[in-house]
């Protein structure tokens, strides 16, 4: 089977099985996640939080309940980094440094999983599965939790209540996340996956040199890494480690559940506020924009650039040879148009318009399909924008799911576009500026400016992934992309509760002939345009400096 052909039959298989999940995985979720019944052990940990599932609550308390966990999770990880020495399966690994043990705390917090270190001569056992993996459990049910809240915003009316994050929080976690991770992780290890505590196995080279294999709890971490979009890895390389990914089977398995939850989400969506049609416009805009996007980087990456990649049939550099162009390019483009940040080849070594691809990803806000819940909110405050351009376009007051779009909603939806593109360039040209951050980079010219434009997108965007060419652990970059982070993550959280508020407490308007159908083909074509749109006035001259202009040379 020829190479194109076997990419062709891997994405094509990964389409099927996600139409197929949208509808039974997105019911499924739908059930579990709005049901009045609460289980036992719920009952039990509301008891020990102090959280009433009877009580609901305003926006403004949901987002300081949001802000306080995050708050508390973020001390809770920089301390238990700073203190591995004294605990148990530490490896006699040294405390982190405080300046990344501030950047690993923010990014495993704020659902980044950026790493500016090797996770196995630099974590004990302990700190991976009780801290980093505790964290990509919980940080993505934050970002499924927000976006019940402003589903709710537009599912409500003529009320002040979001529902109530604890509550939220521990169904998502409990009811979705536990489950999936569990049988995920059981077939990740019958697969060759490593799960056990051992602190290293001298082998022998094949050169008779010895070297010490690491092993760890890695089948369990390494399915919610992928399932709460999380990334990350136990092992520098990451998802091109055999211990991490030891087949193309499981290769496609990772991929799937990247995309299984942001896929289904608009279909909740859709239930929540009684049209399922509205959920399948909101899934069917990711889709092209995704379609388009993996399309294209597996064009760009599969095609013979230069006599090196026409003599072997395809650029090989930076890839996994048992995975292949296709699969790395179907991997990478899952991972970038996620929040996930997992990586498979390394993207510093795709071609010049093949990376600034996946970088424009990622500036897209990652909403096709996005991260775990943030991807379902962030699209639909693009639809709430889309609405308001075409009420100006035909002189009329915007309404989405009769809810009206004034002065007050476009502000919220503004600050929330304006937050990461503000975070990714003020941030690159900071770095840019410094002729101290500047000797850091490994590379000169625009591929050199396109690996530091690829960090501060990847941090404020919260996905996680590397362009690597820097040497990101520095103080400085430690801490400047730990502050992208950070704000990446938690002021769109408050722009999206603040805009779910305002909505929710609007009378309902009933369509009229004047109403734009927000559930056909062509509003999903004008979210679709609007994204692209926004996002290329945005990051035009950026790109233009770094990928465009060497992909031109």
């Amino acid at each position: 089977m020829s190479t194109t052909v076997a990419g062709l039959v891997f994405a094509g298989s990964l389409i099927a099985a996600l139409v197929v999940s949208y509808r039974y995985f997105g019911d499924y979720m739908y059930r579990a996640l709005t049901s009045a019944r609460h289980f036992a052990v719920e009952r039990g940990l509301y008891r020990l939080i102090g959280a009433d599932p009877a009580k609901e609550q305003t926006w403004g308390a949901y987002a300081r309940s949001v802000l306080a966990f995050s708050a508390v999770s973020l001390l809770f990880l920089y301390a238990f980094q700073r203190v591995q020495d004294k605990l148990w399966l530490s490896l006699g690994f040294a405390p982190v440094q405080p300046d990344q043990a501030w950047n690993t705390a923010v990014s495993f917090m704020s659902n980044t999983n950026w790493q500016s270190y090797s996770g196995e001569s630099t974590m004990g056992h302990l700190v991976q599965m009780a801290g980093l993996a505790v964290q990509n459990f919980v940080s993505a049910g934050v970002g499924i939790a927000v976006a019940l809240a402003f589903v709710r915003g537009f599912a409500r009316s003529r009320t002040e209540y979001l529902g109530n994050f604890w509550i939220d929080l521990t169904r998502v976690c409990l009811r979705v996340l536990l489950p999936v991770a569990v049988i995920g992780a059981i077939i990740f290890v019958g697969a060759g996956m490593v799960q056990n505590f051992s602190s290293g196995t001298e082998v022998t080279t094949l050169t008779g040199a010895t070297q010490t294999i690491t092993g760890g709890p890695v089948a369990s971490q390494e399915v919610i890494k992928e399932l709460g979009t999380n990334g990350g890895g136990f092992y520098n390389v990451n998802s091109a480690h055999p211990f991490e990914n030891p087949a193309s089977w499981t290769n496609w398995l990772q991929i799937f559940l990247i995309l299984l939850i942001p896929f289904s989400l608009p279909r909740v969506f859709g239930r929540m506020v009684g049209d399922r049609r509205q959920g399948l416009a909101i899934a069917a805009v990711m889709a092209i924009i995704a379609l388009a996007s993996t399309a294209g980087v597996m064009a760009l990456e599969t095609g013979e650039h230069g006599t090196v990649p026409q003599a072997v049939g395809s650029a090989m550099e930076g890839r996994e040879v048992r995975l292949g162009v296709a699969n790395s390019a179907t991997f990478a483009a899952a991972t970038t148009l996620t929040s996930t940040g997992a990586v498979d080849s390394f993207h510093d070594s795709y071609s010049a318009l093949g990376g600034g691809l996946l970088m424009l990803n990622m500036q897209l806000g990652e909403v096709a399909p996005g991260g775990v819940g943030s991807g379902l909110y962030g699209m639909l405050v693009l639809a709430v924008i889309t609405v308001f351009v075409a009420g100006l376009m035909v002189g009329r007051t915007p309404e989405y799911l009769g809810k009206k779009i004034g002065a007050r909603e476009i502000k919220f939806a503004s600050l929330y576009f304006l937050v990461t593109p503000c975070l990714v360039l003020i941030g690159t040209a900071l770095a840019m500026s410094s002729a101290t951050e500047r000797a850091s980079m490994l590379n000169t010219g625009p591929h050199g400016y396109s690996e530091v434009l690829y960090a501060f997108s990847s941090a404020a965007n919260n996905n996680g992934s590397a362009f690597a060419g820097v040497s990101a652990n520095t103080t400085w970059y430690n801490t400047a992309l730990g502050l992208a982070m950070l704000l990446g993550r938690l002021l769109p959280v408050i722009f999206v509760l603040a805009l779910a508020g305002s909505l929710a407490r609007q009378k309902p308007v009933p369509a009229s002939a004047g109403t734009l159908p927000t559930h056909r083909p062509l509003f999903a074509g004008m979210v679709a345009g609007v994204t692209v749109v926004l996002v290329a006035l945005t990051f035009l001259p950026a790109l233009a400096l770094g990928p465009i202009a060497e992909g031109l040379l």
